[in-house]
């Protein structure tokens, strides 16, 4: 009798199991395809937002643009950067389209204050690949300019690295342009762009702009989406019934632990740095700021006290996770704001009036917090105006204005 209940009970655990397995690949499905339909509206709509965000003295008329073809081809080639799904894809497609409105371009990772050569287009004298690796000196000139500022700067052949001069030749006008790929509101790497070294060359500065942008706002976007992803994943576990123990998260006023979005790619020319290091160099390969996935614990680690300087640690392991979850959806949140009102926020922050400028984004992610957090054990927190406050005002309430209201 107990040999039967012991199998009666193992067919029991195999059903659960399979049970849970099928709710978890149901669930994956249906955020997968709601995610795909509204893809095409999410492009269209980071498209428009990213050419009012130009300023119309850099030349991007709302009639159009100058070079291949005009407003409709520039089009075609940012929706080809946004139909990359990959990092590898999406600045492929960056550099594929730069030198549709330019003679040469390149791309350099920015690593440990340096800038490394990643890929090239148009330097077929000595082929693309040349460009890699190539160590561009940026502390001088019009690349030290484009660090500092984080804006595009212009300039002529005196204004770059003679060594990048003398290997892959001057071009032809003595025009060249350098634009900071941001990613996080950091630069993660330089854009390169001339007009080519044979006469007759184009170097159309707007458009190579608006194509260095929207890459940037794309693989954001990729990253948030990555990131409701795995929001949702982590749902689904608790609607199949399980419950995974993890590792608890930084202290709430922490900056937000995105992984670096080139931290496959080390420059060969500068020193290490004493950090673990998790696999040999290679090329750009990972997914842009994905949040690195929580290791699972085990009970007795679970059970464990937690640090000290766990923000949640005199929680129950219940709550703890519902204000953890609560903090991140937040931060995710007001990520989504700073990405489509770039403009404003720079605006609002100037002139101390930010949440007058940005009422309307604001109050709507407001009710989408409170609805989803703002009856559990979180509701107390706000973490929501929280995030508003140390994220878009840089920690300075009086930044918001003085129709700022936390809850």
């Amino acid at each position: 009798m107990k040999a039967k209940k012991a199998g009666s009970s193992g067919r029991s655990a195999d059903l659960t199991m399979a049970e849970r397995t099928e709710v978890e690949q149901i669930v994956e499905k249906v955020v997968s395809q709601v995610l795909d339909h509204h893809v095409p509206e999410l492009r269209n709509e980071l498209v428009r937002r990213v050419v009012e965000g130009l300023p119309q003295s850099r030349g991007v008329a709302a009639a159009g643009v100058s070079g291949d073809g005009g407003a409709a081809n520039l089009l075609k080639a940012i929706s080809a950067i946004q139909s990359g799904t990959t990092q590898r894809e999406i600045l492929r497609a960056l550099l594929d389209n730069t030198v549709r409105y330019s003679g040469r371009g390149a791309l350099f990772v920015v690593k440990a204050g340096a800038a490394t050569g990643w890929q090239g287009r148009g330097f077929a004298q000595d082929g693309d690949d040349t460009i890699k690796d190539f160590a561009l000196n940026v502390t001088t000139g019009v690349p030290e300019q484009a660090m500092r500022s984080r804006m595009p700067f212009s300039g002529a052949t005196r204004d770059i690295d003679p060594e990048f001069l003398s290997k892959f030749g001057a071009p032809a006008n003595d025009q060249l342009l350098v634009l900071p790929l941001l990613l996080k509101e950091k630069v993660a790497a330089l854009v390169y762009a001339d007009a080519g070294v044979e006469g007759g060359g184009k170097l159309d500065a707007a458009a190579v702009e608006l194509l260095v942008l929207a890459t940037s706002a794309w693989l954001e976007v990729a990253s948030l989406r990555k990131q409701a992803l795995k929001e949702e994943k982590e749902e689904s576990g608790e609607v199949a019934g399980e419950r995974t123990e993890t590792v608890p998260a930084p202290p709430v006023h922490a900056a937000p632990a995105h992984s670096d979005p080139f931290a496959a790619h080390t420059p060969k020319h500068v020193a290490p740095v004493q950090e673990p290091v998790a696999a040999p160099p290679v090329e750009v390969e990972q997914p842009v700021a994905v949040a690195q996935a929580e290791p699972v614990v085990s009970a007795a680690a679970a059970s464990a006290p937690a640090p000290a300087t766990d923000a949640f640690a005199n929680l129950s392991p219940e709550d703890a996770d519902v204000h953890r979850k609560a903090h991140r959806f937040a931060r995710l949140l007001v990520d989504e704001i700073k990405l489509y009102n770039q403009v404003k926020v720079s605006e609002g922050r100037k002139n101390k009036d930010l949440y007058d400028r940005l009422k309307e984004d604001i109050e709507k992610s407001r009710a989408t917090y409170q609805k989803r957090y703002g009856s559990t054990a979180a509701g107390g927190a706000d973490y929501f105006s929280q995030e508003l406050v140390r994220s878009l005002a840089e920690d300075d309430t009086s930044i918001m204005g003085a129709n700022f209201r936390r809850n």
